[in-house]
């Protein structure tokens, strides 16, 4: 029975850690994001015009807005664009995937004691609760 811990305990403790620095960069998950929504067309909804900037348009200004530290301007565009009905699948999987990421790190800053971040985090919050 020790034999097996020794050898088990090292093997999940180097699984736990690979698992847990394998943090995406939120820029480069937003940019991967807005890179997949440029290739794929927008999904026309029946009726619908499109309404201000191409979603790869929005993304990136999201991009900026966050490497500018103006966190709370780039959690609103991602919100605003997640409930926009105008995306395939794919690019709908690829927004959920970079505000995920981008919600890590607010969190994770927010945690360290952030002004900006805590201020992002409450809007992302206002904003979940307002759907």
């Amino acid at each position: 029975m020790t034999s097996r811990l020794r050898f088990l305990l090292p093997l999940l403790l180097t699984v736990s850690l690979a698992t847990a620095c394998k943090k995406e960069d939120p820029v480069a998950a937003l940019e991967k994001s807005a890179a997949d929504l440029e290739k794929t067309p927008a999904a026309p909804a029946e009726g619908d015009a499109p309404v201000g900037p191409a979603p790869a348009e929005q993304v990136k200004q999201a991009v900026a807005d966050f490497k500018a530290g103006k966190m709370e301007d780039a959690v609103t565009r991602l919100q605003l664009l997640r409930a926009q009905p105008v995306m395939t699948p794919d690019q709908r999987m690829a927004l959920q995937d970079s505000i995920a990421s981008v919600m890590q790190e607010i969190y994770a800053m927010a945690q360290n004691g952030d002004a900006r971040a805590k201020a992002a985090v409450a809007q992302y919050e206002r904003l979940q609760t307002a759907r």
